[in-house]
């Protein structure tokens, strides 16, 4: 392989401010640092960008890729309003600030859950800074329960899911990063992953601290993620005129959109066999479809 892919990515700041405040964005930055950005990637929620290092890498021997770490995730320096929060568009509306920071053409935007559906909600925003589309098992609920979400009183419902109360009980505090490491080593979301891929979750998502080594990722900022459903990614499909390629998860989706109800410019795959997370267990078929997306 050739030894730019294997470089290690740089790390930039991206300066940020829009309605949510002002902050950081943290990037990293793969390949040709003389040549335009390629594909902007973005991560799941509760992860960082360093997660995906090794599903990039590959890649960076002739594209240029930036993976940002979405607010309250990674080394991105954002505030968190957690009471207030209703929706992803604090997150949209962060990508949209780093799609008109770049110069160039148009690029390739591809996401994993949350990272998927923040980047359709921007593409519709901004059209003309965005080509087309890789969504990775995007979180897109049926059209009337993203309408019930929307609603004032009902829009509230998500945060009584089970998920969101096992994810404010997560332990977020460890002695070493070893000691995390062990503690997740092939149980729960992480079974299946690679040792590598897991070393890279650590490295990238827990931040040394006078308490610790603890989550970058608070577990009360996931859980905010997880209820925070007001957003309408429908809308979204139908107003990003691009193509958009929606790689769904064989088992246990979080993605109901399929082959018969999306518009003509979405084309919809399903990846047998793989779970939610399945870019850290597949991550080459998951890379084959990066590649075709951005070259």
């Amino acid at each position: 392989m050739d030894a730019v892919a294997l470089e290690e990515p740089r790390r930039r700041s991206i300066p940020i401010s829009n309605r949510w405040g002002e902050g950081t964005l943290s990037v990293l930055d793969f390949g040709d640092p003389n040549r335009p950005v390629d594909l902007v990637f973005v991560h799941a929620n509760g992860f960082n960008a360093y997660t995906y290092k090794r599903l990039l890498q590959p890649l960076s021997a002739g594209l240029r890729i930036w993976a940002p770490d979405l607010r309250g995730h990674g080394q991105t320096r954002l505030p968190l309003h957690i009471a207030t929060r209703r929706n992803w568009h604090d997150h949209r509306d962060d990508l949209i600030s780093l799609l008109m920071s770049m110069d160039g053409p148009p690029v390739a935007m591809a996401g994993h859950s949350i990272g998927g559906v923040s980047s359709l909600l921007a593409a519709a925003e901004v059209p003309q800074r965005v080509s087309k589309l890789l969504l990775l098992d995007p979180v897109i609920w049926g059209r009337l329960t993203v309408g019930l979400f929307g609603l004032p009183l009902l829009g509230r419902m998500p945060s009584k899911v089970p998920i969101v109360k096992s994810t404010l009980r997560r332990r977020s505090v460890f002695e070493s990063r070893e000691q995390a490491f062990q503690s997740w080593r092939g149980r729960g979301a992480f079974k299946g992953w690679p040792d590598a891929v897991l070393s890279d979750y650590v490295s990238g998502g827990l931040i040394e601290t006078d308490k610790g080594f603890e989550l970058a990722c608070s577990p009360a900022w996931e859980a905010s993620n997880y209820a925070s459903q007001g957003h309408n990614p429908w809308r979204a499909m139908r107003r990003f005129r691009g193509d958009i390629h929606l790689m769904k998860a064989g088992v246990g989706s979080l993605c109901v959109p399929g082959k018969n109800t999306v518009p003509s410019h979405v084309r919809v795959e399903t990846v047998e066999g793989g779970g939610h997370l399945f870019p850290m267990t597949h991550a080459e078929r998951v890379r084959d479809a990066l590649y075709d997306l951005a070259v």
